[in-house]
């Protein structure tokens, strides 16, 4: 009899704690619709999940980063954004449990996470201050307010005449009574009209976030690039050979890798887009409009360009045909001058709109080789991905010391005076680019014929240029390739070997040599702090 008891008065706690989640279910939704809502009016970064996030990738300890690119790419913002959403869901359905014995520590708890979010969009670097935390804490007070009225129906009771009489069916029965008895009806119209107008003010919130970015894909459509004062040289016929597998020479802008820290990737209005130019020896100042920029003189270059997060034999490496304005040109007008010739400033640190901050050796940017402030990509508008409107290219030094995309500033500083991010989270101040070299065919694990084999693939030693690359069998001897025929120094060589291939499991490495005569390091290093070394092998079965 105790167990039939006991059973009777657990029954109606279990779907009671069901509720209690959904309620918190409903009050998370809530809260991200309105904040993103309230973002509408801020702007899309200062949004809860993308000022969380950013706020996890500065913190987030630079091999740890490392490994996220390594096994997610280019997915890992979004494998973080949904790790996030992920987390607010069981928050969210705990805090719906926890309410209904404690209401007002449910709705509490959900404040308590509209202050972490407005924390983490107030320390983003691109910080705007106390409206950038609007969304959160809005968000936070409307998901709050939701938890408590759902919680508040799903816990009053709702008392019958019947229930006050205990005289006949006993004060015990008649508690039990009563204790069932709440507000169904007023639940369900509170959680369905909550759900509906979550619905409503979400989509409302990402229409209006949308239409920000249609301004910006209006003013790129806009966007006519002039013919380049000084054109690249036409690509030599025979500078991509015809080997099934291997890379293209050119890398198409949809499949050109894109490694940063931008969550969402910021949609800028070429009409109202400045950059800014000042710092230490800089006699003049100046503002720079995207149209200055396009009545300047334009060049064309094919520059490769190499993320320092690359491991030996990655994918994070591309070539492409830039067009922009000569940054030397743009700096000396300005009045400055290199460190060989006087000047003061020894780094460039070039701010995106985003916040991100890359340092850059005045030096480099000023030797003669072309760097430039890129305004188009392959005969096109940069795209939003890689830096619409203006991003900086430079030949030879790894992108995060090099390539600020969605730039918008560039102060003149010193190296002993400022660490812009990534420096400041381990990484050297100073990255040329390392001698390297990948196969792309046959792939790893791949099943051959014996017979004669392809092996092809890339080479590059920006600024440096390749000069031979070599083939190894197992432990044998190694073996010159053949080298395609050179576009610039600044660029990748595509090679390839006709390999008489045997049958059984076979192990093929690749190692380049620069123009220097320096050969490609041997020995396996990490991306930190300076980029990847070693020689790149696959392993191949042959039939």
């Amino acid at each position: 009899m105790r167990d039939e008891e006991k059973d009777q008065r657990t029954r109606p706690v279990l779907p009671r704690l069901a509720l209690g989640a959904l309620s918190g279910a409903l009050a998370g939704c809530a809260a991200l619709a309105v904040a993103e809502l309230a973002a509408a009016a801020v702007r899309p970064q200062a949004g809860p999940v993308v000022a969380v996030g950013g706020a996890a990738i500065d913190v987030t300890p630079a091999p740890v980063k490392d490994w996220a690119i390594r096994h997610f790419g280019t997915d890992d913002k979004l494998v973080l954004r949904l790790g996030i959403l992920a987390v607010l869901a069981v928050l969210a359905l705990a805090l719906g449990v926890l309410a209904t014995r404690f209401r007002r520590g449910g709705a509490a708890g959900v404040l308590l996470f509209g202050v972490v979010g407005a924390a983490a969009a107030l320390s983003r670097p691109d910080s705007r201050g106390i409206t950038d935390a609007l969304p959160s804490v809005v968000g936070a007070l409307a998901g709050g307010l939701l938890l408590y009225v759902l919680v508040y129906r799903l816990t009053t009771v709702r008392r019958s005449p019947g229930a006050e009489s205990g005289a006949s069916a006993g004060k015990e029965a008649a508690g039990r009574a009563a204790s069932e008895d709440w507000d169904r009806r007023g639940f369900v119209v509170a959680a369905a009209s909550a759900a509906a107008a979550s619905a409503v003010v979400g989509a409302v919130g990402r229409s209006l976030n949308g239409s920000r970015g249609r301004n910006a894909v209006a003013s790129r459509r806009r966007v006519v690039l002039p013919r380049p004062g000084s054109p690249a040289q036409p690509v030599p016929e025979r500078a991509g050979p015809r080997v099934p597998g291997i890379s293209p020479f050119v890398t198409p802008n949809e499949d050109f890798y894109r490694v940063d820290t931008a969550l969402v990737v910021p949609k800028v209005d070429a009409t109202g887009w400045r950059l800014r130019v000042h710092g230490k020896g800089v006699h003049r100042p100046a503002v720079y409009s995207f149209d200055d920029l396009l009545r300047r003189e334009l060049i064309e270059r094919d520059i490769t360009l190499t993320c320092v997060s690359n491991e030996v034999g990655g994918p994070y490496v591309g070539n492409a045909r830039w067009t922009g304005v000569r940054l030397a040109d743009l700096l000396a007008e300005c009045g400055v001058r290199p460190p060989s010739h006087g000047g003061p400033a020894d780094q460039l640190v070039a701010r995106s709109v985003d916040g991100m901050t890359i340092g850059t050796p005045v030096e480099d940017v000023m030797d003669g080789r072309d760097a430039m402030l890129a305004l188009g990509m392959n005969g096109e508008p940069l795209p939003f991905d890689h830096g619409f409107p203006v991003r900086m290219v430079v030949p030879g030094l790894y992108g995060y010391v090099s390539a600020c995309k969605w730039i918008e500033d560039i102060e003149l500083t010193t190296f002993a005076s400022y660490d812009p991010y990534w420096v400041k989270r381990g990484w050297a101040r100073r990255a040329p680019v390392k001698t390297q070299s990948r196969i792309d065919t046959p792939r790893p694990f791949a099943r051959p014929r014996a017979g004669t084999v392809m092996v092809a693939g890339v080479a590059w030693a920006q600024h440096r240029g390749v000069d031979r690359v070599e083939v190894r069998v197992d432990d044998g001897p190694w073996q010159e390739a053949r080298l395609a025929a050179e576009d610039t120094r600044d660029t990748w060589r595509q090679w390839s070997h006709a390999w008489q291939a045997t049958k059984g499991s076979h192990t093929l490495t690749v190692r380049a040599t620069d123009r220097t005569g320096a050969v490609q390091a041997d020995r396996r290093t990490r991306t930190i702090p300076d980029g990847a070394g070693g020689r790149h092998s696959v392993v191949v079965t042959v039939e």
